[in-house]
């Protein structure tokens, strides 16, 4: 009979490193933002946090923050709804085809999106309007994209695959005997839909629509890109304002980590709201089980469906991704689209001249791969606590663990500005580890869910068996549970590399005079009125997350066929 073992072991080593590396980048950060949003000169103030609301350009950025959010979410969940509704349950041409392009605006940074659109649809220089006034003597531009509406148009094009994937599954796994029911008895397609099929799956559409909210609250490129010229502006711009206009002053800290915690309390709402959705809309009748749901027949609408789909994603998907190409490769911007006014000279530049934007990629490049790698042995750790081990307290770590991806991006940067800019020994704002521990915070969750979800298939047995082999746990862990484990590190790394990729939100507030990213570099091209400049690197950025994208299906196929 073997005595209990005594001591700091391996287990104990995992367990303190895990609590270690959430108190230091989740944890220490956002107590921060709220002791500085409620604590001053050493005493609890909440009447400065009331006057900080109160102020009128806060108060404006919570309503346009809630009102945007709100009109994407409306406009996101009928787009997803419906084009979820096509795919899987109608006769619709093409539909494999369909679902995959459906889901293109997924990978694609918004701010770019947003950035096409500018270029399409400004009151005077967009190339539509253009076309509209010049050529079909239009008096006025045919649609203003510095509006609510606008931004609301663009949000929706890149976020309502939130709803679109959500629908999809429950829609592929329900029952139909109930839809089949009612066709027996008479009931039109209309009626079938609209009594059955979506009360059934009322619980995925109200999840993915809070998604929807979520982000859309979150968003900073696209309302900074279309919004502050016309005085539009939510609040992450604000926060971003707040820090890099009022030069670091006290009272400009102070009003944004009010902002801040007014944005993670809003979003601590949408996921105990959506927690709630999905605990209600657990019924039987989408239980997991393969059915094979009836093909509803379109008959005539079946073409001019399928045409409208296409049309759809031309405008949303192929139309701005060419705009960006082409008024990146302009002579100057503004010329038309003719060949005497193309060049390849601003992608040349780009790429081998300047350093500004050399080095926006090479920063992109590094600091994806670093927070990929770290976050991905930093998730397996945890995860491993998390799982697989019987401690007191890791139900802690678990919400540690998660709390990011429910927060702000915003809010991540500000608090790791508050930590980590000197007043506690530690002075790193300005350079690249800042934004290295932003991104590992924000990006913890993706490590986790996915390291989570492979320990899970891995039976506590196998370690048994190899403790009684003689081995030590460290060895046990080396040698069967990282092997059994290496697909889940390997999507929780591409999971991290390619958002890290096209970040924008948190880095745009860490970067210095040389850690610009590509995402802060094309924003901020944009902003100098470097339009054509901004526009090839854009175009040079989608084609590196493109090629990621297929590399890695590529690579995660190949390892699951092995």
């Amino acid at each position: 009979m073997q005595n209990k073992r005594t001591g700091f072991g391996t287990p104990e080593l995992l367990f303190a490193l895990s609590v270690g590396i959430l108190l230091v980048v989740v944890a220490f950060p956002m107590l921060l933002i709220f002791f500085n949003a409620f604590w001053v000169d050493g005493h609890f103030n909440v009447a400065d946090v009331v006057k900080v609301l109160q102020r009128k350009e806060t108060y404006q950025a919570l309503l346009n923050s809630l009102f945007l959010s709100g009109g994407v979410t409306v406009t996101g969940t009928i787009v997803g709804t419906f084009f979820a509704w096509l795919v899987t349950r109608t006769d619709l041409p093409f539909k494999k085809t369909m679902k995959l392009l459906f889901l293109v605006p997924f990978m694609l940074p918004a701010f770019i999106g947003a950035l096409a659109w500018k270029m399409l649809l400004s009151p005077r220089a967009g190339y539509i309007n253009r076309f509209f006034m010049d050529v079909l003597g239009f008096d006025n531009p045919i649609f203003d994209i510095y509006t609510y509406a606008g931004i609301i148009l663009v949000e929706t094009m890149y976020l309502f695959p939130f709803v679109f994937i959500q629908v999809s599954g429950a829609l592929e796994r329900m029952d139909p005997t109930l839809e089949e029911s009612a066709r027996i008895s008479g009931a039109d397609l209309f009626t079938i839909t609209r009594k059955i099929t979506i009360p059934l799956v009322l619980p995925s559409i109200l999840s993915g629509a809070l998604l929807i909210m979520l982000y859309s609250m979150a968003h900073f490129g696209t309302v900074a890109v279309l919004g502050v010229e016309t005085g539009i502006y939510n609040i992450p711009v604000l926060i971003y304002e707040k820090i890099h206009q009022s030069a670091g002053s006290f009272d400009s800290i102070r009003t944004a980590t009010v902002l801040a915690t007014v944005l993670v309390i809003t979003a601590a709402l949408i996921m105990w709201t959506q927690n709630r959705v999905l605990a209600k809309g657990k019924y039987q009748i989408i239980a997991g089980k393969s059915f094979r749901p009836t093909e509803l027949k379109l008959r005539g609408l079946r073409i001019p469906l399928f045409a409208f789909c296409v049309l759809y994603i031309a405008f949303t998907i192929i139309l701005p991704t060419a705009t960006i190409f082409l008024v990146g490769g302009l002579k100057t911007y503004g010329l038309p689209f003719d060949m005497e006014n193309l060049t390849w000279a601003n992608y040349h530049h780009i790429l081998f001249e300047w350093d500004l934007t050399r080095d926006s990629i090479w920063n992109s490049i590094t600091l994806g791969l670093a927070s990929a790698l770290i976050t991905m042995f930093a998730g397996v750790i945890v995860s491993y606590v998390i799982v697989k081990m019987k401690v007191k307290g890791k139900g802690i770590l678990e919400f540690l663990g998660m709390l990011p991806f429910s927060v702000p991006g915003s809010v991540i940067a500000l608090g790791v500005i508050l930590a980590w800019s000197g007043k506690f020994g530690i002075s790193i704002y300005n350079t690249v580890w800042i934004i290295l521990v932003a991104y590992i915070a924000r990006y913890m969750a993706f490590s986790l869910k996915a390291n989570s979800a492979a320990l899970e298939q891995v039976h506590d047995s196998l370690v048994e068996a190899a403790r009684a082999s003689g081995a030590t746990m460290a060895q046990a862990l080396k040698d069967v549970v990282i092997p059994l484990v290496r697909p889940g590190m390997v999507a929780a790394f591409f999971l991290i590399f390619l958002p890290a990729l096209r970040e924008l939100t948190v880095s745009v507030l860490l970067y210095g005079p040389t850690t610009r990213t590509i995402g802060v570099a094309i924003y901020t091209l944009n902003e100098d009125g470097e339009t054509v400049y901004s526009a090839a690197l854009a175009g040079i950025a989608l084609i590196i997350i493109v090629v990621g994208e297929v590399l890695i299906k590529r690579l995660v196929t190949s390892k699951n066929g092995a």
